[in-house]
């Protein structure tokens, strides 16, 4: 069991706190890394593998726990369930810089779990539990290639910021996340309000510098233990049967990469053949014979093998070669085709973006306010007005499976799409939609979430959502052979596969809105990061120069079934008056006109109906309860009541007066009904507004030319 030790790094004031050995001691390693009043829990577990596993069993989980910020979670249970977004994001940020970091033959079981166990609802806990899981797997002594840390950059001005609180990030232009090993940078994930490439570049830079100051502390930290760094001797590799796949089928296997007129599937079925050309040869080979016992040792071992030659081939094809398996150059972007209006009218927007086989329809839809998405997390923000929702089915890569909920890459393929576009939507105030786009993949060959930026964009504007500016995006590749490093623009399938970065870069002509990288190397220098920047500039406006040829600008009416929202604001002090005990007044408002209300809590109200005539009746009912009543006001009113010493006329919608008998008319009346009936209309003037808000009206002392300007505003 380790002594308990704590050691503090500081970044310009923000500092961050680790303390191990304090807590879960059977656990492998552990760790709690806290700064501010937040604090992470991360521990790190290895168990024996398991018996025919060709992959690493990395399994990766981040809890977050309303005792964290001091609430109890809402729901029958009152207990947390099924994790909210952003932790399902936090675990694929903790995941995706880890992974390429374990040596390449390990087959151990690992779990890392993080657990967000206090929140000051200022300082972000995911970038913590990056560089926990680091820390807590070095403590367990699991082979690493590490250590590993992350942070949040944030820019303020001109100024870039480590670690930004909630706010500080609020205010800023940019959101970027940098983790990086002793090699170089190894993940990136930013958000942006169109940041130029060269202002990113600058930021990547600022935040690596600050990485490497957490990996040399926890270097620092595993000394002070008397913790060595494992490095394990991976097990003897034998090229018995690689050696012989590679001489059988080389050239077949050459000859199908350099046949450029191949699509896909034709690729696809002509390697099969090949291989099972190869799997007939060693059916044939003697059962003692070590090729034969190597590719029995497992059902995928020949599988496996067979594609670790094909892709050493194509790698190879690149680097030396400088040509691609579709015959495109390395900075070439594949033939784009844009549709809008896909869909009829009773769909709100849509529009299908086609990048030869990789195929994605969005499909926009524009609700009121009260469809905001309620965030039950820890994070600050309380509703989300925009939602992206990404889906990918088996048949968009020819193949059969369950359909089942979203799983991690769905929803973090949605998020990236998502904070790409949230730059250049308008604001709430200039519309008060809430906006809902959903990316259907129909068909992949690579790079689908940037078609679902590119597609949602389309549909966007299709739907007349006034955007400031179209977005585009592509995804970048990296071929590392020894010194030797080619960067591929627009990479298909195959090349995400056997390629080392997959880069995604999204923005305006203007710059950059989101990026994403992940490697399946120990890291890059920033050089190489850079260059892959630079080059996606280029293939990012060629793409929106093809959309933009389809549709420029948002469409200036939306579809005749979107609904249509009036905004006015009230005292917040009269929204219990529109609410009515219970909600009555405004179902009853609802009931009566047929549109829908919602209410915020800074009196901001908005209508919304199909149909504007309804939305117009609703908002003429709430001016009219809401409307301020002053003495000598004149109105056109119905008789709604009588009783024996008045008559009760509504003169606003939900507005109430009571004439007093004496008040009919200037002369003594016997019954109210000698005067006026249910139903009248009559011109009556605000005597009074009492202490009770009673309001008292008279018949009497109104001129002719108050009685006309009446009748014209009420539109008689």
């Amino acid at each position: 069991m380790l002594e308990e030790m704590d050691k503090l790094i500081s970044f310009d004031g923000r500092d961050i706190r680790l303390k191990v050995g304090l807590l879960a001691p059977q656990a492998g390693g552990s760790v709690l890394v806290e700064s501010g009043n937040t604090s992470v829990f991360v521990t790190a577990t290895r168990s024996t593998g398991r018996e025919g596993i060709d992959f690493l069993p990395l399994l990766v989980d981040y809890e977050e726990r309303m005792y964290a910020a001091g609430r109890i979670p809402g729901g029958f249970l009152r207990r947390e369930g099924r994790p909210p977004e952003k932790a399902t994001l936090t675990c694929r940020l903790i995941d995706r810089p880890m992974r390429p970091l374990f040596p390449s033959w390990l087959r151990d079981d690992l779990q890392v779990v993080a657990t967000t166990m206090s929140m000051d609802e200022k300082v972000p806990p995911d970038v913590l539990a990056v560089t926990g899981a680091s820390i807590a797997t070095l403590l367990a002594k699991i082979p690493f290639n590490g250590p590993m840390a992350a942070v949040r950059v944030g820019l303020i001005g001109d100024d870039f910021i480590i670690n930004p609180t909630y706010e500080e990030i609020e205010l800023g232009d940019l959101d970027l996340v940098v983790a990086g090993s002793p090699d170089g940078v190894i993940m990136v994930e930013a958000g942006a309000n169109q940041l130029p490439e060269q202002d990113m570049i600058e930021a990547i830079d600022f935040g690596y510098e600050a990485v490497r100051d957490l990996i040399q502390a926890q270097l620092d930290l595993i000394k002070e233990l008397g913790i060595e760094l494992v490095k394990e001797e991976p097990p003897a590799v034998d090229s018995t049967l690689e050696d012989f796949i590679t001489e059988r089928s080389k050239a077949e296997i050459k000859a199908i990469l350099a046949h450029f007129e191949y699509t896909k599937p034709e690729r696809d079925v002509a390697l099969d053949a090949v291989k099972d050309t190869v799997a007939s040869a060693i059916a044939q080979l003697p059962e003692e014979d070590p090729v034969r016992l190597a590719s029995e040792s497992s059902p995928k071992t020949l599988s496996n093998v067979f594609k670790s030659v094909t892709k050493k081939l194509m790698r190879r094809q690149i680097v030396e070669d400088g040509v691609r398996v579709d015959g495109r150059k390395l900075d070439e972007v594949r033939k784009i085709t844009c549709r809008t209006g896909v869909l009829p009218s009773r769909v709100h927007g849509s529009g299908l973006f086609q990048r030869e086989l990789t195929q994605v329809l969005s499909v926009v839809t524009l609700g009121t306010p009260g469809d905001a998405q309620a965030m039950d997390d820890l994070h600050p923000d309380e509703q989300k007005r925009y939602l992206h929702h990404y889906n990918f089915p088996p048949y968009s890569v020819g193949e059969t499976r369950p359909m089942r909920s979203p799983g991690r890459r769905e929803i973090g393929h949605g998020a990236l799409a998502e904070r790409a576009l949230i730059p250049v939507l308008p604001s709430k105030e200039d519309f008060p939609y809430v906006i809902r786009v959903v990316s259907e993949v129909l068909s992949s060959n690579g790079s689908t979430s940037m078609g679902s930026v590119c597609g949602s964009t389309l549909s966007l504007m299709d739907a007349g959502v006034p955007i400031k500016k179209p977005v585009s995006g592509a995804a970048m590749g990296l071929i590392k052979e020894d010194d030797e490093i080619r960067i591929l623009t627009d990479i298909q399938g195959i090349e995400d596969f056997l390629g080392d970065m997959d880069f995604k870069v999204a923005g305006t002509d203007t710059g950059i809105t989101a990026l994403q990288m992940d490697m399946k190397i120990s890291g890059l220098p920033l050089s190489v990061i850079a260059d892959a920047i630079k080059q996606a500039k280029s293939a990012r406006l060629h793409i929106l120069e093809k959309m933009t040829a389809t549709i420029d600008k948002p469409r200036e009416e939306m579809s005749p079934y979107a609904p249509r929202l009036l905004t006015i604001k009230i005292d917040p002090d009269l929204i219990g008056l529109i609410i009515g005990p219970g909600g009555k007044t405004i179902k009853g408002i609802t009931e009566q006109t047929g549109a829908k209300v919602d209410i915020d809590d800074d009196g901001t109200v908005t209508i919304s109906a199909i149909e504007g005539e309804k939305a117009q009746q609703a908002r003429g009912i709430i001016e009219g309860m809401t409307r301020k009543i002053s003495a000598g006001d004149v109105y056109v009113g119905t008789v709604t009541r009588i009783i024996p010493i008045g008559a009760f006329v509504e003169f606003l919608p939900g507005k109430e007066g009571m004439i007093h008998i004496s008040q009919l008319a200037d002369y003594r009346v016997g019954k109210v009904e000698d005067e006026v009936a249910l139903g009248d209309e009559v011109v009556v003037k605000v005597r009074e507004v009492d202490q009770r808000n009673r309001i008292n009206l008279t018949r009497l002392g109104i001129h002719p030319d108050e009685a006309a300007a009446a009748r014209d505003a009420a539109g008689i």
